[in-house]
């Protein structure tokens, strides 16, 4: 019976206006429609209850892996952007032997070669597992010398060589760049590195990796991140999928594969097989913190013991505020002699005076008594004529002066505000975000309070500072 007659026959019996069936008739349906509904139910219930991952997307099969190329170029067809010879010295050389291997000996006029369309650079690529040969891969170009910019040069012929110092391929072509530059006499705007780009499949591998999959009885897998309880539950997967032991846990990030004689398709059947099933990784309770851009990244897991939380800033602000301080409308002006015969000579000294503290709002301060409350500065005075020696008769030397009076204010906040906040023990991540946050403090705040809790034992879960 299909899925649609059980549909029609569920409608007919919930539908009173058609003709009953026999009660024989209607057992059978409503007992496979009862079991259909009951399967779709386990089936979803795991879906909800938990967060499954496919193993081909938390281990990687040892030996299936790139390979690392770099090779080292030129990029001509710049637009008077590219390397400056005189101070590129191997730029010059390699422009030198290039020309050299087409039939061009500049040896003799290289100390006045003076261009600056070619740029010396970099090449690299990532040569992917089981590429062969003829196959095509993206390069990466990175300029060395003191170029400006590679928009609109062209890579030449670049052997890529491996760690074994073997040619795996060789780059060509027009480079992309994502970036620009333009100046003028006075200003200049860059966007982006206009100094690197890259070339879409500009390498031809010409040589491929030896190493056969399907020749391998014994296979490894390696957890990407390592754990006990991920590997056993991979390895119980794959026995429970096969009906035999084929997989073995070796340590927490390594779990081997026996792939049996008569296996269909051998070690790559086995993979292909094994590489859908969906476990639920377990992890570490771990807090990730990352001091410098105040980023905080915490697992499900986490946990804390009962604590108590109290957190306080004490800020101190301190402000200055200088005022000029101005003689009177009718006070003499320095270096201004003034009639006033029989005044000996003074040296310079300072005098106090008394001046009216300002709080923030341009108020006055006052004490607790009400009384205004006034500070006592000290202000320059010049001296008068010769000090020790009598003036002449009718004359002062010297006068008033305009000074700047320093004014200084201190604030002090304690943030007496925020009280103690209680978390109990091995509270939920939620929760514990939600505690936090009822402090009212930020996340450099944050991050060191989940230090003190691990200080004192309370946190339950690794702490990582990067």
């Amino acid at each position: 019976m299909t899925a649609r007659d059980m549909i029609f026959l569920a409608a007919e019996r919930t539908n009173p206006s058609r003709r009953p069936r026999p009660a024989s008739s209607r057992r059978p349906v409503g007992r496979a429609l009862a079991a259909l509904l009951l399967a779709l139910g386990l089936s979803l219930a795991p879906l909800q209850a938990f967060a499954m991952s496919r193993i081909k997307d938390i281990v990687d099969v040892e030996g299936v892996r790139d390979n690392l190329l770099v090779g080292y170029g030129l990029v001509v067809g710049l637009n008077a952007t590219g390397d400056t010879l005189r101070d590129s010295p191997f730029t010059l050389q390699s422009l030198e032997a290039m020309l050299e291997r087409m039939g061009v000996n500049i040896r003799a006029a290289a100390s006045t070669a003076d261009t600056a369309d070619v740029a010396a650079v970099m090449v690299t690529a990532n040569l992917p597992a089981f590429a062969r040969q003829g196959s095509r891969i993206d390069v990466s170009i990175s300029a060395m010398g003191n170029a400006t910019s590679l928009l609109g040069g062209t890579l030449l012929v670049t052997p890529m060589m491996g760690a074994d110092g073997e040619v795996y391929g060789v780059a060509q072509g027009p480079v992309a760049i994502g970036g620009f530059t333009a100046q003028g006499a006075a200003a200049s705007v860059t966007k982006g590195v206009p100094t690197a780009g890259r070339i879409a499949d500009g390498a031809v591998v010409e040589r491929e990796v030896g190493f056969k999959l399907s020749s391998l009885s014994i296979v490894h897998l390696a957890l990407r991140n390592p754990d006990f309880t991920t590997a056993e539950r991979i390895t119980n997967t794959i026995n429970h999928r096969i009906g035999a032991v084929v997989a073995t846990e070796l340590d927490p990030g390594t779990v081997q594969l026996q792939v049996p004689p008569d296996y269909p398709h051998g070690t790559v059947g086995l993979l292909d097989d094994i590489e859908q099933l969906e476990v639920e990784p377990d992890q570490v309770a771990k807090v990730v913190i990352d001091e410098n851009n105040g980023i905080i990244v915490m697992g499900k897991d986490v946990r804390i013991s009962t604590v108590a939380i109290a957190q306080g800033n004490l800020t101190v602000r301190i402000t200055e505020t200088p005022e000029v301080s101005q003689p009177g409308a009718f006070a003499p002006g320095p270096g201004v002699t003034q009639s006033q015969p029989g005044i000996a000579g003074t040296a310079p000294t300072t005098t106090g005076v008394e001046v009216p503290r300002l709080l923030s709002d341009g108020s006055q301060a006052k004490d607790s008594t009400g009384q205004p409350i006034y500070d006592t500065v000290q202000q320059a005075v010049r001296g008068t004529g010769v000090p020790g020696q009598a003036a002449m008769p009718g004359s002062i030397g010297g006068g008033a002066q305009t000074v700047v009076v320093p004014r200084t204010q201190i604030q002090v906040d304690e943030q007496n505000n925020h009280r103690l906040a209680m978390l109990p023990y091995r509270v939920s991540l939620e929760e514990l975000v939600n505690g936090l946050n009822a402090l009212g403090i930020g996340p450099r705040d944050m991050i060191s309070i989940l230090q003190s809790i691990k200080a004192a034992g309370a946190l339950q879960a690794e702490i990582v500072v990067r």
